[in-house]
């Protein structure tokens, strides 16, 4: 069966009912079981809260959470069906499995009430859907990150043996009041740094041979 567009960040439509029956499950028991022990240990007696908590999250936590199974596995299993029978996926096939799921949970108490749920369904999963698709565009419309400031290479000379020149560069000597008086001459102030290469100049006979 060939569908117009593919949601990749879900599993496909017979495993993912199964996988949002699990979920729906876990959502439930641990919000449920929060609520209704905080819930609990407000109502509770003095001396009596954390026992209180417990019995009221042990009591209506199952049942939160099979709430939360039941509807999640109708929503998932509409859901599939819509995909099959359009033949594709978009954010119409949530909005009605969401209205089907809250009609047919609440057709036992009447049609007024099944059109009222249906309606509150459809109205939360477009919200749902609108904020994904809105988030989707902001994210979209953001300028990609510039690459980052790469330093410029320095090239090393050509002259001598790869390492920069030397530059002759001039220390001033002691100024001030010491200057004054260890300073004698106008050029001592200033003491001239050169690089050269030292020579020994020493006779042939001061170097022993060993021929």
């Amino acid at each position: 069966m060939s569908r117009g567009t593919l949601d990749l960040s879900r599993n496909p439509c017979p495993d993912r009912i199964v996988e949002d029956i699990g979920g729906g499950f876990g959502m439930g028991a641990l919000g449920g079981g929060a609520f209704h022990f905080a819930k609990g240990l407000y109502n509770s007696p003095s001396g009596y809260r954390l026992a209180g908590g417990a019995t009221a999250m042990r009591m209506t936590a199952p049942g939160v959470a099979g709430g939360f199974a039941v509807w999640s596995g109708l929503y998932s299993t509409f859901d599939c069906a819509f995909v099959y029978a359009r033949n594709k996926e978009d954010p119409w096939n949530s909005i009605a499995a969401g209205a089907s799921t809250g009609g047919l949970l609440a057709l036992r108490r009447g049609l007024r009430a099944s059109a009222a749920s249906a309606a509150v369904g459809a109205g939360l999963l477009a919200l749902i859907e609108g904020a994904g698709i809105l988030i989707n565009r902001l994210d979209s419309l953001r300028p990609p990150p510039q690459p980052g400031y790469l330093p410029p290479v320095m090239e090393t000379p050509a002259d001598g043996d790869g390492l920069p020149p030397i530059v002759d560069q001039e220390l001033p000597g002691p100024t001030g009041f010491f200057g004054g008086i260890f300073g004698r001459k106008k050029h001592d102030h200033k003491v001239a740094i050169k690089s050269e290469v030292l020579e020994l100049d020493l006779p042939s006979t001061a170097v022993p041979s060993f021929d």
